[in-house]
């Protein structure tokens, strides 16, 4: 099937009132991103937070009429907040495969692959988690996810408890199961995350190995390594409660973290935690360390 696609760059304010009316003009999707490579971190819990220059980009049936929608959204708008306005025919692709052209085999510490599926790689000394993007955050690919599988990957986890908190997609607990660990516990705060990461488990394995747990119905417990790739403001308000997961002597390792952020996480921890020197990828960085006895 063919579509109409139209896309136009405004103001943080307007855009959602743009949104809107493409709605209302008979869009089946409406679209943001950003328009000039500007990072969003940690907006507010129910808060959408969108860029200074927002592109918003509108898929119509191909029976609708482009020009005469444009027409209607300059009536509508200030044109001096409108710029760059595109319009194109689509066609629908295998959307879920996609991405097959950009995601490829990863190796963390010369002992772990993460593959998608039909491209999984077997050598002597490796284990590999076949793993395909989803609804859920975590496949490797960014710095945040990377950090964390290059440590597991780098320490005997041999019977090991793990925490997973925060999961995502379950790459962490999955991966901490092939390389070694007796038992995982997953915990999200999104029903997504926990779907994703029981398929995720079935997919590789070891489903046998990994609880699920949105964080109501989680017990707490002390695990030897808790791993918690979060961001920084939940993961600095969950300080007491995090390191109360890992059991004394144990280990902890926090990413999702900026480089301006690592030592205002590190004070909210150093009661329970000595830290190692923070690890940095890009911009991200891990921070790892030993609870006190």
């Amino acid at each position: 099937m063919t579509w109409h696609q139209i896309s136009v760059i405004t103001t943080e304010d307007l855009a959602p009132k743009l949104a809107d009316y493409f709605d209302k003009l008979g869009a089946v999707s409406v679209t943001y991103m950003d328009a000039e490579d500007e990072p969003v971190y940690e907006p507010a819990i129910g808060e959408t937070k969108i860029w200074t220059n927002t592109e918003v980009i509108a898929l119509y049936e191909l029976g609708a009429e482009p020009e005469l929608i444009k027409t209607q959204i300059y009536k509508k708008f200030d044109s001096e907040q409108l710029h760059d306005w595109r319009y194109e025919r689509v066609e629908d692709q295998e959307w879920e495969r996609a991405w097959m052209e950009y995601y490829k085999p990863m190796k963390f510490a010369d002992r772990l692959w993460v593959c998608p599926t039909d491209q999984e790689q077997y050598e002597p000394g490796t284990v590999c988690l076949t793993l395909d993007p989803g609804l859920a955050f975590g496949t490797g690919t960014h710095p945040t996810t990377a950090l964390c599988l290059e440590w597991l990957a780098s320490h005997d986890l041999a019977d090991k408890k793990v925490i997973d908190y925060g999961c995502g997609s379950g790459i962490l607990a999955v991966a901490a199961i092939l390389l070694g660990a007796k038992h995982a516990h997953a915990v999200d705060i999104d029903p997504q995350a926990i779907t994703a990461t029981q398929s995720n488990a079935l997919k590789n394995q070891v489903l046998d190995k990994i609880a699920c747990y949105l964080p109501e119905h989680f017990t707490p417990f002390q695990a030897d390594i808790v791993l918690a790739n979060i961001l920084a403001k939940p993961l600095i308000d969950m300080a007491e409660q995090i390191s109360g997961l890992v059991a004394p002597g144990g280990q902890l390792v926090l990413s999702g973290i900026l480089q301006e952020q690592a030592e205002s996480v590190m004070a909210a921890y150093r009661t329970y935690i000595t830290f190692a020197a923070p690890v940095q990828q890009e911009d991200w960085i891990r921070l790892e360390g030993i609870k006190q006895s």
